[in-house]
């Protein structure tokens, strides 16, 4: 009598193990790792004390306008730390890991209150090289934006703003290369002397540093709540100069003849509406930001960069209020221009 065999009991399989779990359980004793460890305390200090880092070069600016991404330094000690097997690295990781945490971990909730504004205003540079201002101006338009600040207007795309903008917003101002479009009656427009002038010697002037006239103006929106003074500003360029470092010397004398500007408004409430060049974590701004609040740090959800628009890794447009609270502040989506709108419903 023949006995058919019986197959045989196929071994359990075992998935491997993910690449992080394999580096911490190898075998072989874990080493001190001073290296990795050592540049784990230094980014956690370099978090804390940037505001003492000097600004020679512009060391200490280009290091707040990406503060920010530090963060993005962590994971990869983490990485260095486990490859090493380094105890030491992986407790000091939690230097910089708490003190990022503290310092924009509130970022990742979303701060705005649920109630509706009574006002809603919006900013945009749309670019001098932007080559469909009719189609940006129609974006803007149903953006629902009740004030409308555009920046780096051409003498040649004016009239394609006005034309496109003019069904939605019967009152505007346009001085030099700054505008501003409102549903709101305006009044008491007039420039700002932000002391705009050449940029460094040998320097190569960028696009909107070419473009002649005034960069900043001061309105008042006439609202059912009372008069609301609106300011617009296109401050300086910066840039990497070959000898020089982080060039930021036009953008900062803008920003303090702005600071001063604003800090002698008599109006309670202000609203700021520009391209600033810079984020509002960089000391050039401790004249702006001392008495103005950043609409997306009181009531946003996530960073808000809006610059390059192709992949935002800065905020350099800016929103900024004073006796005015901010209930929702959002970016709006891209047009033609390299940054991106932003937008805050505000109320009294």
């Amino acid at each position: 009598m023949s006995r058919t065999a019986l197959p045989p009991t196929p071994a359990p399989s075992r998935r491997t193990p993910p690449r992080i779990v394999r580096l911490v359980t190898r075998p072989g004793p874990w080493r001190r790792g001073r290296i990795p460890a050592a540049l784990a305390l230094l980014l956690g200090l370099l978090l804390m004390l940037h505001a003492h880092l000097t600004d020679r070069f512009g060391l200490g600016s280009l290091v707040e306008t990406f503060l920010p991404w530090c963060g993005a330094l962590v994971p990869l000690l983490l990485l260095c730390g486990l490859w090493r097997r380094s105890a030491a690295a992986l407790v000091a990781l939690l230097v910089p890991t708490v003190v990022w945490v503290s310092m924009f971990g509130s970022v990742f909730s979303d701060r705005s209150s649920g109630a509706g504004g009574d006002l809603t205003v919006a900013e945009h540079n749309v670019a001098e090289a932007n080559p469909d201002p009719a189609g940006t101006a129609r974006s803007l338009a149903g953006s629902g934006a009740d004030v409308l600040a555009l920046v780096e207007v051409t003498d040649q795309a004016l009239g394609t703003y006005e034309k496109e903008l003019a069904g939605t917003y019967p009152y505007h101002a346009a001085l030099g290369t700054v505008g501003l479009w409102s549903k709101l009656p305006l009044s008491g427009v007039r420039t700002v002397d932000i002391r705009t002038d050449a940029g460094p010697l040998g320097a190569t002037k960028t696009a909107a540093e070419k473009l002649p006239g005034n960069r900043a103006l001061r309105a008042t929106v006439a609202t059912d709540r009372g008069p609301l003074a609106v300011y617009v500003a296109h401050l300086g360029s910066v840039r990497v100069m070959p000898r020089g470092g982080f060039w930021t010397e036009s953008r900062d004398r803008n920003a303090t003849a702005l600071g001063e500007a604003l800090a002698a408004e008599r109006s309670a409430r202000v609203v700021l509406l520009g391209d600033l060049n810079g984020t509002t974590d960089d000391r050039a701004f401790d004249s702006l930001t001392d008495g103005l609040r950043s609409a997306q740090d009181e009531s946003g959800s996530g960073f808000g960069f809006t610059w390059p628009a192709s992949f935002p890794m800065v905020r350099i447009d800016q929103i900024l209020l004073r006796g005015v609270h901010a209930e929702k502040s959002w970016v709006l989506p891209g047009t033609g221009s390299d940054h991106l709108p932003v937008a805050a419903d505000i109320s009294w």
